[in-house]
């Protein structure tokens, strides 16, 4: 029995973007301009995105799990990819009085629209683009001071209210399952798991 369930719901890609090196800054950058030909196709294979600071099969522990590791253990690296919602970025937009915020101000990989409640897919839910590339969700991308950062760059006295404005709206991390091209436009499937609720939080 299949355990991950097919949803109605259908995506599109909107945008695919890459940070060359989030120590140096978030801000990511178009991916197609280097893709080969002229499709805009752009490779992601197992360990993510060619050249993104995030890429790889493994990964440094970081704040986000620092219950559980010392700062700077290998670890799997389960958040290879960095996706938001086009509709929740405008809602942020939107709450923070500014008139757009591009996704590469967040550090963006890939951002998507049509996907109501991008952000409270559950964990283990998969994203199956039209060349069979597939993603999982790993965990929310909880709102921090590096993108208001960059926002208080463009729009002064703004950024600081990011944070606590972008709570449950600003994407996810993933990771990759099975390899393929995504370019912009194609259609991304949802894939759901059946499992309840945990009620012991």
């Amino acid at each position: 029995m299949a355990v991950l369930e097919k949803t109605d719901l259908t995506g599109v890609v909107a945008e695919i973007l890459f940070c060359r090196d989030s120590a140096a800054s978030i801000v990511s950058e178009d991916a197609t301009v280097n893709a080969p030909g002229e499709t805009g196709e752009v490779f992601v294979s197992l360990e993510g995105l060619p050249g993104d600071t995030h890429a790889g099969l493994t990964r440094p522990s970081c704040v986000r799990v620092k219950d559980l590791y010392p700062e700077g253990t290998e670890i799997r690296n389960t958040r290879q990819i960095t996706v938001v919602s086009q509709e929740e970025l405008a809602i942020i937009a939107d709450k923070l009085g500014i008139d757009t915020l591009p996704p590469a101000w967040l550090g963006a990989n890939l951002m998507l629209s049509g996907i109501p409640h991008l952000t409270l897919l559950p964990p283990s839910s998969r994203l199956q683009f039209s060349s069979g590339l597939t993603l999982v969700v790993d965990l929310e991308n909880m709102p921090c001071i590096y993108p208001a950062r960059v926002i208080d760059e463009h729009h002064p006295g703004k950024g600081s209210k990011f944070v606590t404005k972008a709570k449950h709206l600003r994407g996810f991390t993933a990771w990759v399952e099975r390899p393929g091209t995504v370019k912009a436009g194609d259609t991304v499937a949802v894939h759901v798991p059946g499992q309840a609720g945990y009620p012991h939080r």
